[in-house]
């Protein structure tokens, strides 16, 4: 019997290395007796974080925050960042079910993201409202970082239940390739390489990653193919100078459907069913995106850090939707519509930041000052077209999806949107540390504009959106560290999102604004294998905008006025043995419309927000015996029951638990041949449970049905 080839190392330990340094200095370390495992090294004192970008260390940060690390992503086999986020607390994600793979839908405390993430700590900018929305693919994924609360301070125009922050791989010194092959469920295919090391012996090391897939939609009629290329380069340029240049190409030619059905006609069939039409489902998205980072440490103590993106992005999708009012629920006879969407944009994106450590008397402040600024130009133009007759004899019970003769339709309807926003950010942050105790105090003032240009036909018309708004944002905490390791913290944060468009009446609408007041303790325990945090968090958004329940088609959006969320999150991870590892989670959201025009609306709960959530996840590893380089790992996951629709008249969305197991196997234990190679079973929904997600009872989509995954791979 060979020598166990897993090496087990802290589950904290890790996070907390990798966590919050900036992916600008990330350079990833392998021991070759090991399975490849990455650390973070920094460079000086140029170590930052992404919630406070300073060199704040993350058991000081008065924030609730949950990373999700590489190896956590291979181990549940997630092929999308909402998937990555199942386990994370606070969060609802895959808001349109498993189907619905081309956006990264989900919330934090409540409030929905509107499909905004940052990569590398920079916005993925997409256009407002339509369906060019960038995705990162987990094969380019260091780990994912989700912030809680507001960060308008330092990141501008934001929802104020939290962020996402996608890390990117990046080079490393050290030499090292994988390459990996996938099979399973729905007829998947699938090969990756990620590929690291110095350049000779220059001041170059580099990072290739790419992959390509292709699988059958959990629907009918439809297919999920991509394709990634993300290298990237690191210069280091002298001892105080390193400069990252990275690019990430990415091209789905299909990308699944985009189609909802009434939550009876999901009773009634499997998670298969479809109202789409296999001659009408297309989706095909190209993402280009070339950056680089430069961080320059001065002689005093004083840091810069610049980090600029471009990004070149193109959709073309044809879709098949119902207006909700089509449905005939005893016969199931369901009248379809069909529209088509070509959308392009292009967008800069970059962020200066000094930032330097100053001593007076006792105290030290770490302070940071910054300009941010983006842009993006695009267009969509939207069509509508009527079908041949057969088309429309659609049953949602016998469901048909090939009903379609491209041949005679005809366009009835068309409009096309000339969209432009800029949105520059000055900001401050001072980080003050006296003895144990840590306050933070930091501020940020947004100049937004937006315009949205409309052309429309049959009937004609024109006309222009515009948004022009100034917002000042600020933030607060204080932690103090106790000798026991237990950290009490409190912070108060405000947030802005700048909104452009008007509800059915015409009314033009005004900027959102909200605040966040939290309460908590951290833990850490003396040998970091144990940590805890557990706080209160009390969010107000004020000029909400939410579906117009009056609305059948759900199209026109209004605003509620206040909405309050409030509730208790808590987080737990612990190294139990040096074989088994555990972490769990558990979320209460109190969330009402408290301040409506429509007072029918007062006391109503929004969509997509349980009451109680709870996850768990443990993995156990063998390195004795028969089953040496084994690890058994699972998993469960609990949503609780949420309003099926805005005006919480139709009943509730039903509760559900998901299990998840995930298998290990390193093949050296087997053979000295197979020395480097490692296999990974996933099985996802293993009782194979059904469950929903609803907009309101007539557009309601399936959770994802059980899936197997295995994936090999052989580093070397």
């Amino acid at each position: 019997m060979t020598t166990p080839t897993y090496f087990k190392r802290s589950t904290l330990s890790l996070a907390l290395l990798t966590a919050f340094s900036h992916p600008v200095l990330a350079a990833d370390e392998t021991n070759q007796d090991t399975t490849q495992l990455e650390t973070i090294t920094v460079m000086g004192k140029a170590y930052r974080n992404t919630a406070t970008k300073t060199a704040l260390e993350p058991e000081e940060t008065p924030q609730g925050i949950t990373v999700i690390e590489g190896e956590l992503l291979e181990q549940r086999g997630v092929k999308s960042v909402s998937q990555a986020l199942r386990y994370a607390p606070g969060v609802v994600t895959e808001q349109k079910g498993a189907a619905v793979t081309m956006y990264d839908n989900f919330s934090i405390r409540g409030f929905n993201t509107n499909n905004l993430s940052y990569y590398d700590g920079l916005v993925l900018p997409h256009l407002p409202g339509w369906n060019l929305q960038p995705q990162i693919d987990p094969i380019a994924i260091q780990q994912i970082e989700v912030f809680k609360g507001p960060t308008s301070v330092l990141y501008g125009s934001m929802p104020p239940g939290g962020m996402v922050n996608i890390i990117a791989k990046n080079p490393q010194v050290e030499d090292r390739t994988s390459v990996g092959l996938a099979t399973g469920s729905r007829n998947l295919v699938e090969a990756s390489i990620d590929s690291a090391g110095q350049i000779a012996d220059s001041d170059f090391s580099y990072r290739l990653v790419a992959l390509a897939r292709k699988q059958d939609s959990q629907v009918n009629g439809a297919e999920e193919e991509r394709y990634v290329f993300a290298p990237s380069l690191d210069w280091q340029v002298t001892d105080r100078t390193l400069i990252n240049f990275n690019m990430y190409y990415q091209k789905d030619p299909a990308m699944g459907i985009n189609s909802s059905m009434p939550l009876e006609v999901l009773k009634a069939q499997s998670p298969s069913v479809s109202m789409g039409d296999e001659n009408w489902s297309k989706f095909e998205r190209d993402v280009f995106m070339l950056g680089y980072k430069i961080n320059h440490e001065f002689s005093n103590g004083w840091s810069f850090l610049q980090n600029a993106r471009y990004m070149d992005a193109s959709l073309y999708q044809e879709n098949t939707y119902h207006r909700g009012t089509g449905f005939n629920a005893s016969t199931g006879q369901l009248t379809r519509s069909i529209y088509s969407t070509n959308e392009s944009s292009k967008s800069y994106v970059i962020d200066n930041q000094l930032s330097g450590l100053v001593v007076t008397g006792d105290w030290e402040h770490n302070l940071l000052l910054g300009i941010d600024y983006q842009d993006l130009t695009g267009d969509s133009l939207y069509k509508e077209y009527a079908a041949n007759a057969g088309f429309y004899g659609f049953n949602a019970y016998k469901p048909n999806n090939n009903l379609l003769d491209r041949s005679q339709i005809k366009e009835v309807y068309k409009e096309n949107h000339d969209i432009s926003y800029t949105q520059t950010g000055f900001y401050f942050q001072d980080q003050m540390r006296y003895d144990n105790l840590v306050l933070l105090a930091g501020g940020r003032y947004d100049l937004f504009k937006s315009s949205d240009k409309k052309v429309s036909s049959n009937p004609p018309g024109d006309g222009t959106d515009k948004s022009d708004h100034n917002q000042f944002s600020y933030r607060v905490g204080a932690l103090y560290e106790l000798a026991n390791g237990v950290s009490p913290f409190a912070s108060f944060a405000t947030s802005f999102e700048p909104a452009a468009g008007t509800d059915s009446k015409g009314n033009s609408f005004k900027p959102q604004t909200g605040e966040q007041f939290e309460v908590g303790i951290k833990y850490m325990s003396p040998d970091m294998s144990k940590s805890l945090t557990a706080s209160y968090f009390n969010i107000t958004k004020n000029d909400s905008i939410v579906a117009d329940p009056a609305d059948p088609t759900y199209r026109d959006k209004i605003q509620v006025g206040k909405v309050r969320s409030q509730g208790l999150e808590l987080e737990g991870r612990a190294d139990l043995t040096e074989n088994w590892d555990f972490q769990a989670s558990y979320t209460y959201i109190d969330m009402k419309v408290t301040e409506a025009l429509d007072q029918n609306s007062v006391g109503t709960t929004p969509i997509y927000v349980p009451e109680h959530s709870a996850t768990l996840w443990t993995n156990y590893y063998v390195y004795s015996g028969v089953l040496s380089g084994m690890r058994f790992g699972g998993g469960a996951r609990y949503m609780g029951e949420m309003q099926m629709d805005a005006s919480n008249t139709q009943g509730k969305v039903p509760s559900y638990t998901v299990v998840d197991l995930s298998l290990g196997y390193e093949l050296g234990n087997m053979s000295e041949a197979l020395s480097g190679a490692h296999a990974n079973l996933v099985v996802n929904n293993v009782f194979d449970k059904e469950y929903y997600s609803c907009f309101d009872k007539t557009n309601c989509w399936f959770g994802a049905e059980q899936s197997v995954e295995l994936n090999v791979k052989y580093d070397f």
